[in-house]
Order: structure tokens, then sequence, then C-alpha cells
């Protein structure tokens, strides 16, 4: 297809961005992402892969994770910093790559300001941040001079690395967006004050840029537009900035919303599908250059309808070009229901890289790792029965498929999806669906052999003809020992989320695990509403989010529907509820039940369950919760039946995913065993 015809389905999406001196083939771009790859010391070669994959995958411009122009911007020890020609070898490693694939590619220039997790932390006064433990150093008035410089040769020698552009890093709540907003910027020099002098900074930094780079070069500027904390900025201020930024010679700016310690969730799978993009839409017409909207656009058809509607000029995803490095091409070639869609659940995307751990995808472990995991085709095919579709199951089987081998799938549920069809029930949690459309679309075009509603005995596979077996059979629900446990009242989690049980109107959950919260997140929804996960408005006001932006930082009082039960979950241990949850996103989960008045109660003992309820120690002291249900969600063990008689007829078995190790609901353990083993067998 010409570059000019205009696709079919996706004719926003996929059409050209002219930008003057360069065209962008399509309106995607790939939005900055820090994955512990660009920490490497030596020349960048595993961050030049994990690029040129996406490059190859048709990404319009590819946008690297942030980069510190110095070192007081590092956002942790030793990170990722440009500052010198040995740096700009290094990314050569990086450019040369994406280019050759046929790709664009512009480095982020981040300074972390008083988010640095260092103590040579600067700022534009001395005030700490909420989310690191070192105060911040004021910056001089020599100190900001410097600072602008050091960012101008940042770009400078991103240009002699290759690189195509850079984004300047405005947003988020680092450096340049401080200088910006009142809260964090008390000085009195020319850098503080007034509104023109707080907004120095930014502006200076894009101008000489601009006059160093020269002008067929790409700058673009991340702009907070909606900073979702209090005393941020109004949107007066921001339009203002924008069309300063437009003057001084950016060439597209892009969308930032929320600091990173707003306590508004922004990207999380709660978080409707383009749920932030009418902030982008606000500012188009302000300014004549490309604007690009962000955050949780995930699919073709809703990056299509965002630019349809005239939200934006271009669209930027991060997260799922990891999940799929290929999200351009399928959408291109009319092979949506291909595209590993991200599920926005960041556990081994954010959270990894919060616990300095390079990051993945938990539906695509061969993210980050693509010079060290390949998936080639098999010299000696195998004949290999799988038992369990759950996510371990699934991933091992379409990889193993797609390398050769031939494949048989058991299940004995009607349908594929093992966990994932409870976890799906779950407010906030539909995104699940994408994942289950996914496998059941790549079992078919890798010819996977699926043998639904079959419970598999030992004799169903031995003396079959497999070479191997792979038991991914997932958990059973762990059984406790309480006085009462066997009354009706009493269900597991499985009866609420998967069996539909009728449940009282007060409710007691034992165990405050992921499975906890989920049940307690189920019951506290009124299923006869939309879950505010697919619906933008009711998300926004249930967070406090003030569309009319009549307030600087754009926030009001949350209105939260009230939870049409008594809910009361409790835990053993004497760690806050939810500390095994990821790191970035079970803040959210606390929060959103503290919202519907759930009860949390550690440090409990049980007792017995009766007709009045659960009777629980706490302190020393007994209490009852008075309960008409009672739900127990105390762990798993693993369902792994099969694998002793298997092996005793000398078969060759694998065990995988729950089966293995059933330790809280862990898919991103599932599927990476899965895909690891398929990839080595």
């Amino acid at each position: 297809m010409p570059a000019s015809a205009p696709h079919a389905e996706f004719p926003h999406l996929l059409a050209p961005l002219d930008l003057g001196f360069v065209t962008l083939p399509n309106r995607v771009l790939m939005g900055s992402m820090h994955v512990g790859l660009e920490d490497d010391v030596g020349p960048l070669k595993k961050m030049g892969a994990y690029f040129a994959r996406r490059a190859e995958g048709g990404v319009g411009l590819l946008v690297t994770g942030g980069i510190a122009p110095n070192i007081d911007g590092q956002v942790k020890p030793f990170a990722a910093t440009l500052n010198n020609r040995w740096g700009a070898f290094k990314h050569r490693y990086v450019t040369g790559p994406v280019h050759d694939a046929g790709g664009l590619i512009a480095m982020q220039i981040l300074h972390a300001g008083r988010y640095a997790y260092t103590p040579l932390a600067v700022a534009p006064s001395a005030i700490k941040s909420p989310i690191s433990r070192f105060k911040p150093r004021g910056l001089s008035g020599r100190g900001v001079e410097r600072t602008i410089a050091n960012f101008v040769r940042c770009a400078v020698l991103a240009k002699t690395a290759g690189y195509d552009g850079v984004e300047v890093m405005g947003s988020e709540g680092y450096l340049i967006n401080e200088f910006v907003v009142d809260k964090t910027n008390k000085r009195e020099d020319a850098w503080g004050g007034a509104y023109e002098a707080r907004m120095r900074l930014p502006v200076e930094i894009v101008r000489r840029t601009r006059e160093a780079v020269g002008p067929e070069f790409i700058i673009i500027y991340r702009l907070s537009m909606l900073d979702l904390v209090k005393g941020g900025s109004t949107w007066e201020q921001i339009v203002t900035l924008a069309k300063a930024i437009e003057a001084a010679g950016a060439t597209i700016i892009n969308t930032g919303i929320g600091w990173h310690e707003a306590r508004v969730p922004t990207i999380a799978t709660m978080v409707p599908r383009a749920a932030y993009t009418w902030v982008t839409r606000r500012l188009m017409g302000e300014v004549s250059i490309p604007l690009i909207t962000s955050n949780r656009i995930n699919m073709p058809e809703t990056a299509e309808q965002v630019l349809a509607r005239g939200d934006a000029d271009m669209v930027s995803m991060a997260r799922p070009l990891l999940a799929d490095p290929d999200w351009v091409k399928k959408a291109r070639d009319g092979k949506r229901d291909e595209i590993n869609t991200c599920i926005a659940c960041n556990q081994a995307c954010l959270d990894h890289i919060f616990k300095n751990q390079r990051a993945s995808c938990l539906v695509n472990p061969l993210a980050c790792y693509e010079t060290e995991v390949k998936i080639e085709p098999t010299p000696a095919p195998l004949k290999v029965a799988v038992v369990g579709a759950g996510p371990a199951g699934l991933a091992f089987s379409t990889t193993a498929a797609k390398r050769g081998h031939a494949v048989t799938l058991f299940d004995k549920a009607s349908q594929i999806g093992g966990q994932f069809n409870m976890a799906r029930k779950v407010p906030g949690k539909e995104e699940f669906d994408e994942t289950i459309r996914y496998f059941t679309t790549m079992l078919g075009t890798t010819g996977v052999t699926l043998a639904l509603g079959q419970a598999v005995a030992p004799e169903d596979l031995i003396g079959k003809g497999y070479d191997v077996v792979v038991v991914a059979a997932g958990v059973h629900p762990r059984q406790i020992d309480l006085p009462g446990i066997d009354l009706d009242k009493v269900l597991s989690y499985v009866d609420v989320l998967a069996g539909g049980a009728a449940v009282g109107d007060r409710v007691a959950i034992i165990g405050a695990g992921g499975i906890g919260f989920d049940v307690a997140e189920f019951l506290a929804h009124d299923h006869s509403a939309p879950s505010p996960s697919l619906d933008v408005d009711a998300y926004l006001a249930e967070w406090g989010v003030d569309k009319t932006m009549e307030h600087g930082g754009g926030l009001k009082a949350p209105v939260v529907p009230p939870s049409p039960r008594t809910i009361t979950m409790c835990q053993r241990g004497d760690k806050k509820m939810g500390a095994g949850l990821g790191k970035t996103t079970g803040w959210i989960h606390r929060q959103s039940l503290k919202q519907k008045k759930v009860t949390m109660l550690t440090s409990v003992t049980y007792q017995k369950v009766d007709e009045v309820g659960l009777h629980i120690l706490r302190g020393g002291e007994p209490m009852v919760i008075e309960a008409d249900t009672v739900v127990v969600c105390a762990g798993q063990i693993c369902a792994n039946e099969l694998v002793a008689p298997l092996r005793a007829s000398g078969l060759a078995v694998h065990v995988i995913g729950g089966a293995h190790e059933a330790g809280e609901l862990d898919a991103k353990r599932a599927i990476d065993q899965g895909t690891r083993l398929a990839a080595r067998l």
C-alpha cells in the first residue's frame, strides 16, 4: 500500500505526519519509559535490540527512557547520563539498529530534580518530595544556568549519537515541572516569583537547544497539562507555557498527566482507556505545532477514535509496545486480534523499575530480553501434551507450537483462561478479556490442538506417544481448619468470582492478599452500574479529577459510589494491608477500598464462624465481625497431582505456573515460565 493511501480501518492512526523536515510514517509515538537497559555501563546493545524490534514493528517515532543531562539530574546513583563523547558513542548502538530497521528515534532528556533518589538531588527550592528520602539542595542562579547548558550539551551529544531528536521532560513533577509550579518554586530571583519568571527555565532550555541543534532536528517538549496535585498549574498558565514553548522552537508538544506524587491513578488498569485525551483536546488550536496525547491507549480502535474526534495529532504508547512490538504492523495488516494487548498491570514494567530490576512485560516476557531469549523454529519437533489452559499453559502452548512442536492442550474447563476468568470479573480488570482474546487467536494461528472439558488422568497421557508432558494445572484454594467452616454462609473466592454464589449484605473476608483485595473490590461494587474503569466521567468523579480545570492542579472533592455491602477484610500478619501488592498499584487498591468504607483489620487470630459471623482475637481481645457471608481467601496449593505418576511412568514432565509455585496467583511468573520453557524445549 502506498504511504499516502488512507488505511480503510485506521485512516487517522496510520496517516503520515509531516514535520516539515521529516515525515513520520504514522501517528504512533512509543512514549518514554525507563526499562533499565539505559543504565548499562558499556555499549547499549541490548537497548538497541529492544528499540530496533519496535522499529521493525512499524512505530512512527520512538522515544527512549529518560537520560540525565548531568549527575545532579540522575534518578538514582549511576543512572543513565549523557554528558560526554563516550556516552554518545554508547548510544550509537541504539540509533544504528533503529535506523537499520527503518525507524526514527528521539532521546528523552530528564532531570529528576527533587525526585532523585540520591543525596545529590537539586531543585528550584529545598523542598523535600514525599516520594524520595533525600531533601534536595536549592539551585543557585549559576546552578540554573549550568543546568540549562547541560540540557543543551546533552541534546547536542544526542544528535552526535545519531538520534533524530530529543524530548525535553517537562512534566510528571521532575525538575522543569518543579520550576514552573509555585508549590515547589519559592525562589525570589529571576527564576521564581511571577509565572513568567517560573516558566523561564523550560523556555530557555528549548530556545537554546534549538539554536544549538539547528532547524532539522526534532524537539519534543513534554508539557504537564494536568498536574493532579494541589497548587499545580492553572489552565491559563498551561496555555501560556505551550505558546512560549512553540515560539522557542519545539517541533511537537507531548502531554504529561499527573505528578508522580499525585494520589490519582493515571496509567493503571482501573483507569479507563483514553481517560485523559480530553486534556490534550483543550490545547488543540492554541498552538500550531502537533500535539501528542497519552495514557491508557492500548488498542488501534481506541487510538483511531481519539485522533478522529480531534483530541490530538498523534498518540503516545509505551507499555502497549512492550506488550507487542508488532502493534502497528498488526493494525496495518488487519490483524487486530493478534495484538498482545497491554493490560496496564504494571507488574513487570514499572514495579520492576522501582525495585531496580530490568523491566519486561507480564503478557510478553520477551520484552527487554530480545538478545537473550529467542523464539526460533525447532530442529526436532516433539509431541507435547499440556495440562491446564491458564496463563502458563497458554503461553507455553502457543510459543511451543509457533516453534514447530505438535502441542495438545487439555483443560477440564469449557473455556481457556484459568484464573484469568475470575480476575476479568473484578471491576477494573476488564482488560484481562483482551489477554484471553489474544490467546484464543494464537491457539488457532499456531495450530495448537485444543481439548477442553477433559479432566486428564495419568492413563490419558501414558503410552499415548507424547515425548513431553507439561503440567500447568494451576492451583486449588487452600482449605483452613476452623470451627464452623462448613456452614453454608462460608464461601471460597472461587464460589464468589467463578460460581456466582449469592453473597449477603455483611461480609467478612479471611485473607488480604491479592485475591482478598479482588474479592473485596468485586463485592464493594454495585454491578447494576457500569464499572468506573469503563466510564471516563464516572472514573474522574470517583477520583476527584476536575474536568473543568477551574483550579490549579485539576482536583476537586471525590464522589465515590457507596458500597452495597458492609465489608471487613482480615489478615493474620501485622504488616499493612496489601503489602505484597505491586508497588505502583497497591496504594490504588487500598485507597479504592478505603473510599468505599471497607474495614481492614490486621494482626487477627481466627476463632470460629457461627450464625452471628466471624469470631476473632485482635490484640488479645475477642471480637465478633457480624457477617451474613464469610469468604475464604487464604491462599492456594499447587494442583500437581499428575506429576508423580507421570514421572514414574518414565515420561519427561515439566511443571510450570501455579502447579509449580502457588504463592499468590502470579500470572507474571506463570507466563514467563511457560514462554521460557517453550523457547528452550
